[in-house]
Parts: C-alpha cells; structure tokens; sequence
C-alpha cells in the first residue's frame, strides 16, 4: 500500500503489500497466488477461491483460511514422500500446488484487513494473515524442501520453470534455509516479529482518521463548490473534514487559508502518532538483527540480494545520478514560484511544507492560465471509470465485461458497493472472425472511502491464474470522490486530473496481474517480477492520458455533455509538467529516508532528526514542526529499503513509452507488442530481459532527462515574475 507522498502528485502502489519476504515465491501477503478447483472441502455457503463469499463472519473466515493451510501441509507432505529421482512432475508441481494454497489464503486474509466493514472480520484477518506468515517462514526454512526442490534434473525444462526454480532457490538461500537449527529457529521468530509489527503497524494507520474542524467558513475560501455542498455545518456551524483523501488533497491544493492547510497537514502527518513510533523502531531492529543472522551488514543490503537493482551500493550510486539530473531544474522551478508567491504576500521569506502545493497550483493558473479546478467538471467518476476501461479495452486488446450476479460464474463481493468485471481477449477475434472470446481474468473495483478501509490507493492480486485451470483475479482499493448513492446527498465525484492519471496507474497493475497470468505455475503467474519491475507498466501508462483526443473520449462536462477542449488539454499538460524538479527531489527524499533507516545501526536512529534533515537536503519548503509523517508511511513496512522502486521505475517506464506512436497510442503497434513482451510474461522472465525484449537495448536516463527538462519548454512566465519588473 503507498501512503500519500505530500508535495507530489501521488505515485501509487502496485502490491497491497504488509510483508517482505514471507518466503519463497511469495512477495509480501499481496503477491498471492490461487488454489486449484474443487481441491478443499468447502462449507455449503462458501467457495474454494473467496473467503468472503457466503456469511463472512470471523469463524466462517477462520475456518476458511485454515482449509488451505491444511491443504498447503498436504501438498508438502507429499513433495516429501516422493519416492526416486525427483523430477518437475513430482516434485515442483507439488510445491507450486503448496505455494498456491498458501497464497490464496494470505491473499484474501490481506484483503479483508484492508476493506472488510466489520472490526470483528478486520481482526480475525490480521490474526489469519499472521497464522499464513508463519507457515510461508516455516516453508522457506524447511532444508528438506530445497533438497528437494535443489535435486530435481531442470535441463530439459523450458526456460520459465528453469527461471522459476532458480529464483525459487535463491530466495531459500537469503530466507537462511542453509543456516544451522538454531540459526534457522531465532530467524524464524524473528520474521514472524515484523510480520506482527507490520500488521499493527497498518492497522494503526487504517483506523486512525484525524479530523479537522472548521469553525471560520471563510477559510473554506477557494475550495471548488461539490466540495463545499459535501461538507454542509452541524448544528453549531461547524464544518468536520477527515484525512481521508478526498478531504486532504482538495484542501492542500485549493485552501486560501494558511491556517486550515496548515491543521489539515499536521493531522495528516500525525495518523497513527505516537504509537507507530515505537512499532517502527522495533521493526528497524528486529530487520537489523534479521539482516545480520543471514550474513548481510545491513538490510537493505539483504533487501536488493534478489532485485533487479542488486545491492545498496547500486541504489546510493543511481540516486547520486538522479540527484545532480534534479537539482538544477528544482532550484530554478521553486525560484519561480516563490518570486511569485512574493508579489501576493509582500514579506514572504520562503514557503512552507503546508503551502507548496497551494503556490503551485497559483503559479499554474498565472504562468500557464490553467486553474487546475477548470477540469475538475469533466472529471466525474462514473464517467472517468468507463473511459479508463475503454482505453484500456483498446490498448491492451482486451473487453470487460460485468461479471455475472447469479449462476456457477457469479462474483462474491465483500461489499456492496464493489463491482466485478470480466476480462475477455480480443486478439483471438481478430485472427479467427469466429472465433469465441475467452475469458482470461476477473478484477474487483472497491474505488470510495468507508469507515474502516484502507485510506489510500493499491492493485492488489488476488488469484493468479493457472493455465488450463483458473483464471487471475485482482482488485483495485481506491478512495476517489464519488460514490454516494443517497439520493439526498447527489455527488458526481469530480476528480482532479492526478485523479484521473491514479486511476490508470493502479489499473496498469491489474492488467499486469491479468494479462501476466496466464502460465503454467502460480509462482511465476501475474505480478511476480522482481521487486524493483512491478512499477513499470503503471508508470508508463500516466504518461497516456495527456493526449488530448483520448481525453475527449470520455472527459464530458457532466453538466452540458460538452467535451473537454483541446486547448484547455494543452494548458493542462503544460502547467502539469511544471514542478517535476521538485517532484523528483520529493521522491529522492523518501527513497533516501527509507535507505538511511535500514542502512544506520536502530541504536543510533532519530527519527525525527534523519527525516528532518533529509527533507531540509532534498527540498526548499520550510519544514513544519510536528511533522510526524512516519507514522504513517506505510511503505517503510510494505517496500522497506526499497523505495527507489518507483524512481527506478519511473526511467524504465519513461523509456517504454517513447517506443508508442504519440499519433496513434492505443491501436498502434507498440501496444500489441508491449502487452506480449513486457506483460504477458508475468514473472517467467528475469525484468531485465522483459527491457532487452521490449527496448532492444538497455534502459536509458535519456527519456527521463527529458521528460524532466520539459517543465521549462513552454513556460507563461507571469510578468510580475520577470526579470526586472
């Protein structure tokens, strides 16, 4: 899961990850992976691959979790007993059958902590969650396994089960499968310590929504009109804005007031404040302790063992190149804004971490005359969503469908205001006109706030597919406006366009977890690529909605049916692409805070102090006191040291997306190919070669320099902003 990132516009999560490495061939409790059919005892008002279908009650989500667990013992009792030369047959089918029913069951445990509606099923999940931990540790400490698994003949294997066997062992060897008892006993506590640590760590971060209150309607001033007619006063006149999303991120950009963007900031930096801050510190301790028992000087050293990037010392050196790239772009950028801020309020030294996304949004409208509510009208969820699935429908040659409500095929829904889709192929049609559609996936869109439910924005796979046996399944958890089905409270949920650009990135990690599912083993199905590739395909997707014309497909104004103007387009690329210095510094800031804190000895940690003069290094903004924002950044426990990921990433997807013709981005030539060579191999491949196959090269910084350089290509200066005036 990503936590809001202040300052930026919001990057967001591939994997709704708790964990890091539960063990082999699973990647956190979001990287989950499916049950064959019919092979558990399923009660009556349940089925094999849905915990929450049915009564979902705790004992009934017990009772499920604990099904597959007692058929992931069965599987690896029979690997075990296999008698003769081991062979792919009878030894890693089995431990893929394993790897499967043990996946499904974090899976799903991890998805009810995160949207169920009841505490009750909320806190049976974390305690299910925990159980399926232990036995994932327990797997990947079991040296009787990898014998097994270590002894089989692979040559005559094709090369995604070879890749599957040989990523298989080397996550054994860093889990510490060939440490002694004793060793492999204090590492097994030892997992199981952040395992616990981390689910607190979320669940503090879930359920605490600091709230605001506005007594002075006159600091509501410059906030867009829907906002203003959701947030009618009580009784006593008083207005009551939470953290959750929709509040926050209308407020930081619009609010005149500097005291309500001020309050509205620290109660966003405080959620889960003080009591994170110790489970924070445990969990730096116990990865350190981690780390050292299996050899490793630090954690994110151990972290990178198995990524593309392969080690700490890489990761320093790549973003001691980014930082010189951003430094001049972010120096001139602010030096913009601020004079601008200057002429409005005469005095002003500097802007504050509560006011940078505020002055640049003024800037915008100035420099660029493009006032950032102006498309928020031609935003509205309903009719955003259908043009994120038209898009996606032609790009990836795919049709969705509603998944049906009754019959064998009917979608279970943990609520109701989650819809199901189909995925059906659609080059099968257009290589045989009659040819039938096949299905080859189902995803879940649970897109609005609720009381109890994660408050930020994730894919999360749900059943990776198994060729010939199942189809994946994923999920989107969201928090966009909208969504309100009380008549008296009519809300079109207008969205802001970083809204829109979020959407299509999360659902370019459910299509990864679609399209990539389609293999022979679970372990390598859907989003199972290293650590450091899974943000590619999003990231290269928010680049497509700055087309105009795929725009003007959906984004209508939802009073008059107008569509959006082209020229307005243009304005809003432009003044978009302004800020992406500082955009970078923000990302370096948080990718440098969650290194430093697993590279330092826990002992001499301050966490105040390191993120304090991390921010002071990487940004011009004033730090605000009480700034607590740890507390809450949930990615120390999802991607730990390994934030760059999104950075990295970023110049990979950057690099992909120059290879789409921009005239026709959707239907031409590169998109059929990005889907077969860059998605469609799901983890069967090493994500270095998924770049060679799709860039016939390396990856490069060129695409990413320029797409940084672009911020001053056509800059409106504001003449109060020039030089001599």
């Amino acid at each position: 899961m990503l936590n809001h990132l202040p300052l930026l516009a919001p990057l967001l999560q591939t994997l709704h990850a708790s964990l890091t490495r539960l063990g082999p061939g699973l990647v956190g409790v979001a990287a989950v992976l499916p049950v064959a059919p019919n092979s558990l005892g399923s009660s009556p008002d349940q089925d094999d691959l849905h915990a929450w279908a049915g009564r979902l009650s705790p004992e009934s989500l017990k009772s499920w979790v604990n099904r597959h667990l007692d058929a992931h013992k069965t599987a690896i009792d029979g690997l075990l007993t296999v008698e003769g030369p081991r062979t792919v047959g009878n030894t890693l089918a089995l431990y893929d059958r394993a790897i499967a029913e043990l996946g499904v069951a974090g899976s799903e445990a991890g998805l009810l902590h995160s949207v169920s509606a009841e505490k009750s099923v909320r806190d049976q999940a974390e305690a299910m969650v925990q159980a399926v931990s232990e036995a994932a540790v327990q797997l990947s400490l079991n040296p009787e396994v990898y014998h097994a698994l270590s002894s089989m003949d692979i040559s005559h294997a094709d090369a995604a089960t070879q890749h599957y066997i040989q990523r298989t062992l080397l996550q054994y060897r860093l889990a510490g499968v060939d440490k002694d008892l004793l060793a492999r006993q204090r590492i097994q506590k030892l997992q199981e310590r952040i395992t616990e640590l981390g689910l607190a760590f979320g669940r503090n971060v879930q359920e605490q929504v600091n709230t605001v209150v506005v007594t002075d309607a006159g600091e509501l001033d410059g906030l867009p009109e829907d906002f203003l007619a959701r947030h009618a006063p009580d009784a006593e006149g008083h207005r009551i804005l939470t953290t959750d999303y929709p509040d926050y991120q209308p407020v930081m950009t619009f609010a005149k007031s500097d005291a309500l963007r001020q309050r509205m900031f620290l109660a966003y930096n405080t959620r889960a404040y003080p009591a994170n801050k110790q489970i924070l510190m445990e969990i730096l301790a116990t990865r350190k302790e981690l780390a050292g028992t299996l050899g490793f000087a630090t954690w994110a050293d151990l972290a990178t063992a198995d990524q593309m990037m392969g080690s700490a010392a890489n990761v320093k050196t790549f973003l001691a190149q980014l930082d010189v790239a951003s430094k001049p772009g972010a120096t001139r950028e602010y030096g913009m804004v601020l004079n601008f801020a200057q002429q409005h309020r005469p005095g002003l030294t500097a802007i504050d971490a509560a006011s940078a996304t505020y002055w640049y949004e003024q800037y915008r409208r100035s420099a660029f005359d493009f006032d950032s509510q102006s498309v928020r009208p031609y935003f509205p969820y309903e009719r955003v969503q259908q043009g994120i699935l038209d898009t996606a429908a032609k790009l990836f040659h795919v049709e969705f469908r509603p998944a049906p409500q009754q019959g064998d095929d009917a979608a279970a829904l943990w609520d109701p205001s989650v819809t199901a889709w189909d995925v059906y192929d659609r080059p099968l049609e257009r290589e045989n006109g009659n040819a039938k559609r096949e299905k080859i996936g189902r995803f879940y869109l649970d897109m609005h706030p609720r009381d109890g439910k994660d408050k930020w924005f994730s894919a999360f796979p749900l059943v990776p597919g198994i060729r010939g046996v199942q189809v994946p399944e994923a999920a989107l958890i969201c928090n966009f406006p909208g969504g309100n089905t009380d008549a008296a409270k009519s809300d079109p949920g207008l969205m802001q366009y970083s809204d829109v650009v979020t959407f299509f990135h999360e659902f370019g990690h459910l299509m990864h977890a679609i399209l990539g599912g389609q293999q022979q083993w679970a372990g390598v199905s859907g989003i199972a690529t290293e650590g450091d590739f899974v943000e590619v395909p999003s990231q290269m997707l928010e680049e497509f909605f700055r087309n105009a014309g795929l725009l003007q497909s959906f984004a209508l104004h939802y009073q008059t049916g107008e569509p959006i103007p082209a020229e307005l387009v243009a304005r809003m690329n432009r003044a978009s692409a302004f800020g992406r210095g500082n955009g970078v510094r923000g990302q370096l800031f948080y990718t440098r805070f969650s290194l430093d804190l697993h590279c330092l000895e826990p002992a001499t940690i301050d966490l105040d102090a390191i993120m304090h003069a991390g921010y002071t290094a990487a940004l011009p903004y004033t730090w605000m006191e009480g700034n607590r924002l740890y507390t809450s950044f949930t990615h120390l426990v999802g991607y730990s040291s390994n934030y760059y990921t999104y950075l990295f990433d970023k110049v990979i997807a950057l690099d992909f997306f120059l290879q789409f013709d921009a005239k026709n981005l959707v239907e031409g030539p590169a998109a059929l190919r990005y889907r077969k060579e860059v998605l469609e191999p799901g983890g069967s491949r090493p994500g270095e070669t998924l770049v060679q196959s799709f860039l016939h090269r390396p990856q490069s910084l060129d695409a990413f320099q320029a797409w940084m350089n672009e911020e001053f290509a056509d800059v409106g200066m504001p003449a109060c902003c020039r030089s001599g005036t």
